[in-house]
């Protein structure tokens, strides 16, 4: 049992909903709050399955592509480094670049890497050789933290809504230069595990 409590707290903090509620209500406040939980609830459970597979499939899955999880990281971090940039400079974009950025969201950038990205599936490859590959432990673990965060996310939309606009673009601006740092240190933490640097 405390095992179990010990493995859903550690994957609730891997997947951090508190600190990527921000961004993510960033990117779906020009929706009605219907549309961002069923925007929320999809993106979760896209990311859950992606969990799932690499939980039960990772170690196969990068092996068969001949893949390290630090590729997983550094890829991870050029995509959310672009998202970031469009974040805060959007003003600058022409009408047509503005319409493909405000499409909705789908899999890229929130379910992964945000949600489900090389931190949480180095942490569910660590958990399995622990817990010697007993993985449905894990997995029953990884539910009840995903269920947490999806509750996390669908309580907190309604008081991002207090927001106006302006109050939304600028947090916008403000979570794209926190994005930016996420994810230069997700790229560098690739390029130090994998070369074993620092």
């Amino acid at each position: 049992m405390n095992q179990l409590l010990s493995n859903v707290i550690w994957l609730f903090f891997i997947i951090d909903p508190f600190g990527n509620l921000p961004i993510v209500i960033s990117m779906l406040h020009k929706y009605d709050s219907k549309k961002q939980r069923s925007i929320i609830v999809r993106e979760m459970l896209i990311a859950l399955i992606f969990m799932t597979l690499f939980l039960f499939f990772g170690k196969t899955l990068l092996s068969i592509f001949n893949l390290k999880i630090e590729i997983v990281s550094i890829s991870g971090g050029i995509i959310l480094f672009l998202m970031a940039i469009k974040m805060i400079f959007q003003d600058n974009y022409t009408s047509t670049e503005l319409k493909k950025i405000n499409k909705i969201p789908f899999v890229v950038p929130i379910a992964v890497p945000l949600l489900a990205g090389p931190g949480i599936f180095s942490t569910l490859i660590f958990l399995s050789q622990k817990e010697q590959n007993n993985n449905l432990n894990i997995f029953f673990a990884l539910i009840i933290a995903w269920c947490v965060s999806l509750l996390v996310f669908l309580f907190f939309i309604t008081i991002f809504k207090l927001f106006n606009n302006k109050g939304v673009n600028e947090l916008e601006r403000f979570m794209g230069l926190l994005l930016i740092m996420l994810s230069i240190q997700m790229f560098l933490d690739g390029i130090k595990n994998y070369f074993h640097i620092f």
